[in-house]
């Protein structure tokens, strides 16, 4: 048996859910008596895998019961016979890939010719070996972007010596160490690797960075300094995001909110600062090593709710406490998203008076402004 969960929810062994009010979309797919392999067998051919007649009555009424299930959470209409058991083969795989289920629990099925970047996390309970435990592992291992850079896999079975086996037939003898993570402790505190190379930790970098780039020091000037911010705060991105996947890593992050939203905004002012000049070429070294973590920037991303929950705080001291004031700005400053609307904003922080709602009193200001652009631009341009 085995399970596989999306990227985006990743849910811990024991299957927990943050919030627990909202139910878990679970589905499940087989089509032959699983108690009946062997078990050290490999992978079935899954060409053939979508005949369910070698189910005994037990198996047969339970899966239709799964399906029936489904048929419920997505209103279609599917059942075990012939071609609508391969329909709901194909959609099941649909919804997979467009992550509108929680977790599908699988028989010797989706496993090999399936392929979907998506897929975070595997649970696997089955004695797999040689080529099936590449080709199973694989359904998770798919880099999607700069977020998704592996996948997790949670073994119910000692398959250690499995993996380095089928890691030394298929690819390198000597890759067995290099494609499993380290422990927690290995990338929180650095770690010296076989060759004797330190690898800085997410400990050293945090300290790195409150060493060489103060947040007392109004800007980072030169531009040595500011690739050397850009280099070191993008690799503290790729660290938290990695580091995220282990539950050791909660209230050990060693910088506040505020400090993080704060480093966001500086990094992203030089995004913009470097890609206008770029576009100017007043750059005196145009260089292609200097990357910016976008994708991991949008991770921590802080929506217009949470600005408005504190433009109400702010506006519940008679917009006397500076404090939140500022709270905002850095905020916006540290969200690609509300970066661009941040004249929109601060216009509207400032006009906002005695009102009781501030969420449906800032949903009325963005339909005027709206209008009121519009309008401008119709008439600007001479349109209808």
């Amino acid at each position: 048996m085995c399970i596989l969960c999306p990227d985006g929810k990743t849910l811990l062994p024991g299957v927990q859910k943050a919030d627990p009010t909202k139910k878990l979309r679970i589905a499940t797919i087989f089509s032959y008596a699983a108690n009946e392999a062997e078990p050290d067998a490999d992978l079935l051919d899954e060409e053939n895998s979508e005949d369910t007649s070698a189910l005994d009555q037990t198996a047969r009424d339970f899966l239709d019961a799964a399906i029936q299930d489904y048929n419920k959470m997505f209103h279609t209409n599917y059942s075990m016979d012939g071609d609508r058991f391969q329909n709901y083969y194909k959609n099941v795989s649909l919804r997979m890939m467009n992550k509108e289920l929680d977790l599908l629990i699988v028989v010797n099925m989706f496993l090999t010719g399936f392929d979907a970047t998506t897929l975070n996390t595997l649970w696997v309970d089955k004695n797999l070996k040689i080529h099936g435990l590449i080709q199973t592992f694989s359904r998770t291992n798919r880099i999607l972007n700069s977020i998704k850079t592996f996948g997790n896999i949670v073994c119910f079975r000692n398959l250690q010596k499995r993996v380095d086996a089928a890691i030394s037939l298929f690819g390198d003898k000597n890759a067995g160490g290099i494609v499993l993570l380290q422990k927690f402790e290995a990338y929180y505190d650095g770690y010296v690797d076989d060759e004797g190379k330190k690898h800085p930790g997410y400990v050293d970098m945090i300290a790195e960075l409150m060493e060489k780039f103060p947040l007392t020091d109004p800007q980072i000037i030169g531009e040595q300094n500011q690739k050397d911010f850009i280099a070191l705060f993008g690799a503290i991105l790729r660290m938290r995001n990695l580091l995220q996947s282990f539950d050791e890593f909660k209230g050990k992050e060693l910088i506040t909110e505020r400090d993080l939203q704060n480093y966001l905004g500086r990094y992203q002012d030089l995004r913009d600062e470097w890609r206008e000049r770029r576009k100017n070429k007043t750059l005196e070294d145009i260089t292609d090593d200097i990357v910016f973590e976008v994708e991991l920037i949008k991770q921590v991303e802080i929506n217009i709710d949470y600005i408005l929950l504190l433009v109400k705080k702010y506006h519940d001291t008679h917009c006397t406490d500076k404090e939140v004031l500022i709270t905002i700005h850095n905020a916006i400053d540290a969200s690609p998203e509300l970066r661009s609307k941040k004249a929109l904003i601060e216009t509207f922080i400032a006009g906002i008076n005695d009102v009781d709602d501030v969420m449906n009193e800032w949903h009325k200001y963005v339909a005027e402004e709206r209008e009121r652009q519009l309008k401008e631009i119709i008439h600007e341009e001479w349109l209808k």
